[in-house]
């Protein structure tokens, strides 16, 4: 291994035998039978990747990629069932935090156990238990037994001596989003200082924002096997894809016939000719994670039938890249005959603020009368400046019956939007201010 190399993963694949029936895994176990019952699931195929010292590597990829397989496989959980891993150095690993706590034992008596676990003296542990308990911030309750801890105290300790141990190589899957928005930022401070410090980090996280802003190169996984490898906004780009259902292997973008958008994309100007859907045959809705609790209503004369959110290159996506162009759209049809239908759009904070939105009233895109039977697409297309995090998005088609408002159908909190940034500044919206230093006098 050489020198330069923090770690090496050379052609790994961990297998798993399943089985249809329980019977079946029994007859195997005593060898009851000649022929194998099991049939075999390749949780990672044929996997291989370094990672040098000093680097921060992302990993990448839907559900069931094999993400947490490999990471498990580096420190030493799993066994690989062919290949091998290469480690040059101390490894701390953020997995599932508390996994080795003893619900019996008080916070301090978990702390000396971890510390022990991980292969350090108790003199060790005592020089470190200062920043243990600062960082964990808990108070006396170190003292009480961890079965009395809320979850957030839980999380806080176990992170605390995690983190605390100044690894060389230190490995994250998803363990920085644990706590209050307090510690939240306390955790990503000390993964910055790591990073500064040119500790080798893996990171494993669903928040592309994370990951584009930390990372130095990203490994995507798909289906347990190395799809692609490159810098962050390469590999989300192609995420983004394979969320979707595309291969990025093939057409950059889904064609007319698989009922997405259409190819070319979108910069300011309309990609599509008035009156005509850029949608065909598929839901728009059946590419997204509809909110179980949304908070529907209103008497349904005019209903919202399908909605999306589309990326700059028009592919239906919840992610989208801060500083691109994005389109939210909606169908509505109507049952009965409308006057001045009025179609809304609004983004809120996860705690239920409204960040921005607007409607077809203020945007004076009048429809003086939808009659029943018709149908209706609309767009609204903008400039993605709000800051990198999580919002909800709602829409609603409104107007005016009888001279009194009401609400034909509201969809609140409907669907997720996640904002992928690398740069943020404060509050909710980026100004995009164009900054200059200039130094006055002197030599």
């Amino acid at each position: 291994m050489q020198d330069n190399k923090a770690i090496e993963v050379q052609h790994v694949s961990k297998v798993y035998k399943l089985y249809d029936r329980n019977k079946d895994r029994l007859i195997d176990a005593f060898h009851l039978s000649r022929t194998p019952k099991g049939h075999p699931h390749y949780a990672l195929r044929d996997l291989s990747f370094d990672v040098k010292k000093g680097e921060c590597i992302g990993i990448i990829g839907t559900n069931g990629a094999g993400k947490s397989t490999i990471l498990k496989i580096i420190t030493g959980v799993l066994s690989p069932t062919e290949g091998q891993v290469n480690i040059n150095g101390r490894i701390s690993a953020l997995l599932e935090l508390g996994a080795g706590f003893n619900q019996e034992y008080t916070g301090m008596e978990n702390i000396y156990l971890n510390g022990t676990m991980m292969g350090f003296s108790r003199q060790e542990i005592d020089e470190k238990l200062p920043d243990i308990l600062s960082f964990a911030d808990i108070g006396d309750f170190v003292n009480q037994p961890v079965k009395s801890y809320s979850s957030g105290m839980f999380v806080r300790l176990a992170f605390a001596v995690a983190i605390n141990i100044e690894p060389e190589i230190l490995i994250v899957d998803e363990a920085l989003s644990v706590g209050d928005v307090f510690f939240q930022s306390k955790c990503y401070q000390k993964f910055m200082d790591f990073k500064e410090q040119g500790k080798t980090i893996l990171f494993v996280s669903h928040d592309l924002g994370s990951i584009s802003r930390y990372c130095d190169r990203v490994v995507l996984l798909n289906k347990g096997q190395k799809y692609a490898e490159g810098t962050p906004k390469e590999m989300v780009d192609l995420y983004k894809k394979l969320l979707v259902g595309a291969d990025p292997a093939e057409n950059a973008t889904i064609n007319d016939e698989d009922g997405a958008l259409n190819e070319e994309n979108f910069s300011g100007e309309n990609t599509t000719k008035e009156g005509e859907s850029f949608l065909t045959d598929k839901t728009w809705k059946s590419n997204f994670t509809i909110n179980p609790n949304i908070n529907e209503y209103g008497d349904k004369e005019a209903e919202i039938v399908d909605f999306g959110i589309f990326d700059e290159n028009n592919l239906p996506s919840s992610n989208i890249e801060k500083g691109t162009r994005f389109k939210v759209a909606y169908k509505v049809k109507f049952h009965r005959d409308i006057q001045m239908p009025i179609f809304t759009l609004t983004i809120k904070t996860l705690q239920g603020v409204d960040v921005t939105g607007t409607n077809t009233m203020y945007e004076k895109k009048d429809v003086p009368l939808a009659k029943a039977g018709e149908e209706y697409e609309i767009s609204f297309e903008q400039q993605m400046n709000l800051q990198g995090g999580e919002y909800l998005l709602s829409m609603s088609c409104t107007g005016y019956k009888d001279g009194e408002f009401t609400a034909y159908h509201r969809l609140y909190d409907v669907l997720n939007l996640t904002v992928i940034s690398s740069k943020n500044t404060v509050g909710f919206f980026d100004m995009n201010s164009q900054v200059e230093v200039r130094k006055l006098g002197g030599e």
